[in-house]
């Protein structure tokens, strides 16, 4: 709100079930963004995540409050200091049935401790399960506003009342149209915005450094059923040997042994190489040595399915082409001009997609990766993306 010459922004508790997490790069990229703009953000988390992280949510996770060091004590004192305003968020308690009443009362008072010391004046909640329960609950008893931004498997697979959360919310985040038009079929009175994950094009960027990658196809990605990776291989093995291009997976994940199993099936071990996990520093320096970025997403069997992924903006940011598949938002992100959609799962038009990009000369595949650059430059960066939430948060 402005003071004098001054516009003091809302301070924002962000709410995530862990951190830092590897593979979710955009959470912190987005936190820095809202901070660049001037906004006081506050990070909260369930509990600290064992596993690597990316250097720069290390630096956040510094500064950041874990539910899981917040005792009995604290959740009482909270509740004391707010007892009149406890009954605003009864209603919510009552009807949820994702968590125990009893969970989320402690929780949530917990959440709100953190934001009484904080004074934040607003929270905004990750994935659409108990941190959005939670900072609903929190936000009603302080008076405050609340959002949250859905996901993949928190509104696909495993979404928990979330016509309710879109009801009782101030407002949501959709991270592409597809995902907006399901929020308000679901809840018509709802409050919906798209707000993409944004990536910072200084970081990414198109600077060649060397010649190890050069005629490779990249992959990054967690090894799991909606990236796609086994339709990508069995693909891979349908490109004649002649115009067969040599790719390397980045990443890890639960189908990794599977794969390499079927890598050695297919034949294609001199083809294929297993890279593991990379840090975003990694991709940063090695990415715009390869040749396009594949990365052929697919619903899930338990409908998990990724609605809007960074790994393309980033691969754009490179001035990388991008063949993928048109699902949920990358039909949004990639056009003809940057790359190639073909349909999910369908295995025959990825080889041939495959085919193209290994035969297309080399200034014609850079004019494509220039033209995605300059589509991210326009439409997906993160300070875009952090104004557009920003506002959001700002007219509740």
């Amino acid at each position: 709100m402005p003071n004098g010459n001054i516009t003091i922004m809302k301070t924002i508790a962000y709410l995530i079930p862990a951190f830092p997490v590897l593979s979710e790069t955009f959470i912190g990229t987005e936190i820095r963004a809202m901070e660049s703009l001037g906004h006081r953000v506050v990070p909260i988390a369930f509990r600290r995540h064992p596993g690597p992280a990316q250097a720069s949510d290390q630096r956040l996770a510094v500064r950041t409050w874990y539910l899981s060091d917040l005792g009995p004590a604290d959740a009482a004192e909270a509740l004391g200091g707010i007892r009149p305003s406890l009954l605003r968020g009864l209603g919510f308690v009552l009807r949820q049935r994702g968590l125990s009443r009893a969970a989320l009362l402690y929780g949530a008072a917990r959440v709100a401790a953190v934001m009484r010391y904080e004074g934040c004046t607003h929270i905004h909640a990750h994935f659409a399960q108990a941190t959005t329960a939670t900072a609903i609950v929190a936000a009603r008893w302080l008076g405050i506003g609340v959002s949250f931004v859905g996901h993949g498997y928190d509104v696909y697979a495993t979404p928990a009342d979330l016509a309710l959360k879109l009801e009782r919310a101030d407002f949501a985040v959709a991270v592409c149209e597809d995902m907006r038009r399901d929020f308000t079929a679901l809840a018509p009175r709802a409050r919906v915005g798209v707000v993409y994950r944004g990536v910072d094009p200084r970081t990414f960027a198109p600077v060649l450094s060397g010649a190890a990658e050069a005629g490779r196809l990249l992959f990054i990605g967690r090894l799991c059923e909606t990236k796609g990776v086994e339709d990508l291989l069995e693909a891979l093995a349908l490109v004649p040997a002649a115009h067969r291009p040599r790719l390397d997976l980045v990443g890890d994940g639960p189908l990794r042994a599977s794969l390499r199993a079927r890598c050695a099936q297919l034949g294609l071990d001199d083809w294929v190489e297993f890279l593991g996990a990379r840090p975003a520093e990694w991709l940063a320096r090695h990415g715009p040595g390869y040749r396009a970025l594949v990365a052929p997403f697919r619903i899930a069997a338990d409908g998990d399915r990724d609605t809007d992924p960074v790994v393309v903006k980033e691969a754009m940011a490179m001035a990388l082409p991008v063949l993928t598949t048109g699902l949920m938002g990358c039909k949004e992100m990639v056009t003809e001009e940057t790359g190639w959609r073909v349909a999910p799962g369908d295995r025959t038009a990825l080889a041939r997609a495959i085919e193209t990009v290994v035969t297309m000369a080399p200034l014609r595949l850079a004019a494509m990766g220039q033209m995605g650059r300059r589509r991210l430059l326009e439409l997906f960066t993160a300070e875009r993306q952090a104004r557009a939430l920003s506002a959001l948060v700002e007219e509740v």
